[in-house]
């Protein structure tokens, strides 16, 4: 993704110090290392939340690696929620960035694409762990409360903010009616990188028929008491959800 900037009157200025502070990169897995590098200093409170990063020329330079290393890391940044691309106007950090900042920093997401597939695959077991044993426990109550968030989801309609919420809302639920708490802490602490997952696939063609489809397909199978059937639905649902965030992340290099 190509980032660009306007003049300073039409945008907050960019953080005057930040060029300053950077120092060469020096290893060959400069996406890598860029994106750490930024992370240090967000996470050093060097860059407050709001404000616009430098030019990816000025990084670049900075840093002394290419374009295509710091375009790189910004999207990374991106896909994490730690900043924002506006295309036509530049990064900005995104505001409430210090609380995600260092579970981000925990689990290794910086160190590049690899790292992003393995939590991908990490949730993918994690979740159908979910749904199985919440199809074992669930009670009455407890699946009035999915019937609820699918509800939510179906109500939503064009309100893409709405549909996000309900949609983690349901999976959180699950985890809790699992009824094990290592486990609902672990889908609790990447709340944050689902919901800019789902953000990022919200405007891909069949996301939303596609994902209530499925959401009812868990539902069902809970509701059953089926964990075979439930890890099954639940195990579907994150191979289609993986592949619209793969789709979302090739349709936006695409474009560079």
């Amino acid at each position: 993704m190509t980032v660009t900037s306007q003049s300073d009157e039409q945008t907050p200025a960019a953080a005057p110090d930040l060029a300053r502070l950077l120092r060469p990169v020096v290893r060959e897995s400069s996406v890598s290392e860029v994106a750490k590098r930024l992370l240090d200093h967000l996470s050093a409170g060097d860059i407050k939340p709001g404000t616009r990063l430098p030019a990816e020329r000025q990084l670049a330079e900075a840093l002394g690696v290419a374009r295509s290393s710091v375009r790189g890391a910004l999207s990374a940044l991106d896909v994490l929620g730690i900043i924002e691309i506006r295309p036509g106007s530049g990064s900005y950090v995104r505001e409430g960035t210090s609380e995600f900042l260092p579970r981000a920093i925990n689990w290794g997401l910086m160190l590049g694409q690899r790292r992003t597939q393995d939590l991908v695959e990490v949730r993918t077991y994690l979740e159908a762990v979910s749904a199985r044993l919440a199809a074992e426990r669930a009670t009455d109550d407890d699946l009035t409360l999915l019937e609820e968030h699918l509800r939510q989801m179906r109500a939503a309609g064009g309100d893409a903010k709405a549909f996000i919420d309900a949609d983690i809302d349901f999976h959180l639920e699950m985890a809790r009616i699992a009824r094990n708490s290592v486990l609902s802490d672990i889908l609790h602490s990447i709340r944050a990188l689902l919901q800019v997952w789902m953000e990022r696939v919200s405007d891909i063609e069949g996301t939303v028929s596609g994902t209530l489809c499925e959401h009812d397909a868990i539902l069902r199978a809970v509701r059953a008491h089926d964990p075979e059937g439930a890890d099954r639905a639940m195990a579907e649902h994150m191979r289609m959800a993986s592949r619209r965030l793969r789709e979302s992340v090739e349709n936006e290099s695409g474009g560079n």
